[in-house]
């Protein structure tokens, strides 16, 4: 459990002993990550009013056509974003009728 300096925390293999890492700042998370998990990796944008996955190579434009990208990233990215989804979904649906409390009558 964090909180753990940026700087350190890719080199010294502190991330794999965690499902997740939250960086406060794009370049202290992205950067690192990207470097680890290319071709595998997701980048979750949180607080926003949609779902916001994206591969984490990004784009990749210069590999376009060519026939050598793996569509590993790019599949994990969407199957996170359905993930993501039928959560909130759940979410939503065992919190739209609560019981009434009466912990403090």
């Amino acid at each position: 459990f964090g909180p753990y300096a940026a700087d350190g925390f890719f080199g010294s293999d502190n991330y794999s002993k965690f499902d997740a890492v939250l960086a406060m700042y794009h370049d202290q998370g992205l950067a690192p990550f990207k470097a680890l998990v290319l071709g595998a990796g997701v980048n979750f944008t949180a607080g926003l009013p949609i779902i916001r996955t994206a591969p984490a190579h990004g784009t990749a434009y210069e590999l376009a056509g060519q026939g050598i990208a793996s569509p590993d990233s790019f599949r994990n990215a969407l199957y996170l974003a359905c993930d993501i989804y039928m959560n909130r979904k759940a979410y939503a649906e065992i919190t739209s009728n609560p019981l009434e409390s009466n912990a403090f009558e």
